[in-house]
């Protein structure tokens, strides 16, 4: 993160939803490029995997013994800790929007229209 949690409460408001809405781009953005990457790497494990002759055993084994899908493998796992780190940046700024009164991501609860139990008849 940036900014520290102390710099981020005294933001004003506008800057703290402009903050928020930079680090939603920026794990949006991360996040699509982990997935691109993660769709590739997939592809290039099946591409093996019915290019190697052999019985299927065989073409598993060619396929987990490879060293460029042992590295991209690497990096996907890279990536996806890199996405976690931004996702705690969202998370603490969207915190602290609610924190401070403001608004930001709507709040996901349990279906609220469904009725309370009924209450015991009096004697």
């Amino acid at each position: 993160m940036t900014m520290s949690v102390e710099q981020l409460w005294s933001l004003p408001e506008t800057a703290l939803v402009g903050a928020y809405a930079e680090a939603r781009r920026r794990y949006t953005e991360k996040k699509f490029e982990r997935d691109t990457l993660r769709a590739r790497l997939e592809w290039m494990r099946a591409k093996l995997f019915v290019n190697t002759s052999g019985g299927v055993t065989e073409r598993r084994m060619a396929v987990d013994v490879s060293e460029e899908l042992a590295r991209k493998g690497q990096e996907v796992r890279e990536m996806t800790r890199d996405l976690d780190m931004l996702k705690i940046d969202v998370d603490v700024i969207d915190t602290m929007i609610r924190l401070r009164g403001a608004h930001g991501a709507p709040p996901i609860h349990a279906d609220e229209t469904a009725e309370s139990p009924a209450e015991p008849e009096g004697e």
